[in-house]
């Protein structure tokens, strides 16, 4: 599995349209911003810290195997970026990922 995190308006647009190109850093990228679930925490630190309002989306990666890179990034470690849309069709599950204070608190069942 890998995930992306998107604010309540960013999943609510995904969710009404189907697909998306992601947040606005990925459409500046060109690409979507994915984690495993190693990095995960850390990419809501960097980008997130404090937000509340978020969504944990979790994907197989298999399914995007073609449109799919894992391309250095943070120290050198290799993370998932997409090359196409974001599609809801291919969303394994959704959570909310709430925040207490500083933290987010992930669901129990990242793998």
């Amino acid at each position: 599995m890998i995930y992306k995190i998107l604010l309540t308006d960013e999943w609510l647009a995904l969710q009404a349209d189907g697909e998306t190109s992601g947040a606005p850093i990925d459409v500046t990228d060109g690409y979507v911003h994915f984690s495993t679930a190693e990095q995960v925490r850390e990419t809501a630190v960097k980008h997130f810290a404090g937000r509340d309002g978020l969504m944990l989306l979790a994907y197989d990666e298999t399914a995007m195997a073609g449109d799919l890179r894992w391309e250095p990034s943070r120290g050198g470690a290799l993370f998932p970026h997409l090359y196409g849309p974001l599609r809801l069709a291919d969303v394994v599950w959704a959570k909310p990922l709430p925040c207490n204070g500083e933290w987010h608190e992930f669901p129990d069942d990242l793998a």
